[in-house]
């Protein structure tokens, strides 16, 4: 692969910031910056990415600092997409650290569509699509144009109601309260090159392609980054009381490969215009590409962000935050008419140009390395190097 397709497009006008583990004796994770082309490590100007996400001009702050480098980024890139547990390169971790993950769920019509399917079936994926013709008949039209919470919505909602039809993955896709879920704690996401995870007892399964918001402690946005929500299925469907089942194990959270920054040239307008590719490449040939236009978003990025954060809730360590995804995962691959899911070795490719490209391959949650460094390993391995005297 080409390590250059993996960074934005733009890299060099770039304001990208990242975290990367740093190999050695005296080793642990580092808030690097790339300039350049070359990715420094500044972890003695911010040793947590919540401290650097949290300066008043976070800009000027990572291009004023000058930083110990670490080496080109094209080959940081590489060493973490053939990465191995005996590395002696540093490698990328994932861009977050203190922060809390928070998603978005239900932000596109289309995948309201599949989270029905998911309920009316229970689960079963040999019942999609049956469920999805129907649906497309009976209400599928009338959710094209309805903005979340408005009058129109709520005369939809009464009507459904009566018909019958209505759901709670409706309410949160057209009532005034989006849906906002805990994805992963602190430090458990996986980064670049790292291996995603899917829980043993999932049969029907899918990545959720998505940009991931950085937001400070103040409710800010300071940024964004590609992610990848791992899909269970079969599990939420059964019940929606089963979403932290299905939404967070081991390795069920990538963002990455760094944290573009708000600056002059890339805000949040370029994500609200913003396209985002997925590819799958599985081990037995099967290739499935889609892309999600966040133009079609149905709930602005800011407002998902003040339904997170406000007077209701703080985050003093920040959050970021999974806008949501239109991909539909149609495509059969095993049973007619199921649909997809994942094989084990499948390789996830999620891509955007003002963001780069972030891969991982798919395993058991079982079988891929352990969670263990925590946010208390964390500041025992920041004091041990001496970067928590400021």
């Amino acid at each position: 692969m080409n390590a250059v397709s993996h960074v934005p497009v733009d890299v060099d006008q770039a304001t990208l910031v990242g975290r990367v583990w740093l190999p050695g004796p005296n080793g642990g994770p580092g808030t690097v910056v790339v300039r350049e082309g070359m990715v420094f490590d500044i972890s003695a100007y911010a040793p947590t990415m919540a401290d650097l996400l949290d300066q008043d001009d976070c800009v000027g702050f990572v291009r004023g600092v000058a930083g110990n480098p670490i080496g080109p980024v094209t080959e940081l890139v590489r060493k973490s997409l053939d990465r191995t547990p005996e590395s002696m390169y540093p490698v990328l971790c994932a861009p977050c650290d203190l922060q809390a993950v928070k998603a978005s769920g239900v932000t596109f019509i289309i995948s309201l569509l599949e989270r029905l399917i998911e309920e009316r079936a229970g689960g079963d994926a040999r019942q999609a699509q049956v469920i999805r013709d129907s649906l497309q008949q009976s209400i599928g039209a009338d959710l094209s144009s309805v903005r979340p919470g408005s009058d129109s919505a709520r005369q939809l909602k009464r009507e459904l109601v009566r018909r019958g039809e209505w759901s709670q993955y409706l309410e949160v896709a057209i009532g005034p309260d989006a849906e906002i879920f805990s994805k992963a704690p602190p430090m458990a996401s996986v980064g670049l090159g790292e291996r995603i995870g899917l829980h043993p007892d999932s049969r029907w399964n899918n990545p959720e392609p998505e940009i991931v918001l950085a937001v400070d402690s103040r409710g800010r946005a300071r940024g964004a980054a590609l992610g990848n929500d791992v899909n269970l299925r079969d599990i939420e469907g059964r019940s929606a009381l089963l979403l932290g089942r299905a939404k967070d194990n081991n390795g069920s959270c990538a963002i990455g490969p760094f944290i573009r920054l708000f600056d002059e040239r890339y805000t949040l307008d370029s994500v609200r215009q913003a396209e985002v590719s997925l590819l799958i490449e599985g081990l037995d040939g099967f290739r499935l590409e889609a892309v999600s236009h966040m133009n079609l978003i149905s709930r602005d990025p800011l407002d998902l962000i003040n339904q997170a954060c406000g007077d209701h809730h703080q985050y003093p360590d920040g959050f970021m935050l999974f806008l949501g995804t239109m991909f539909s995962p149609v495509q059969d691959r095993e049973i007619s008419g199921a649909g997809f899911t994942h094989h084990l070795g499948d390789l996830v490719t999620i891509s955007s140009p003002l963001l780069g490209a972030l891969v991982n391959e798919v395993q058991l949650s079982t079988k891929i390395p352990r969670w263990t460094f925590g946010v208390r390993a964390l500041y025992r391995n920041l004091g041990a190097r001496g970067l928590l005297s400021g």
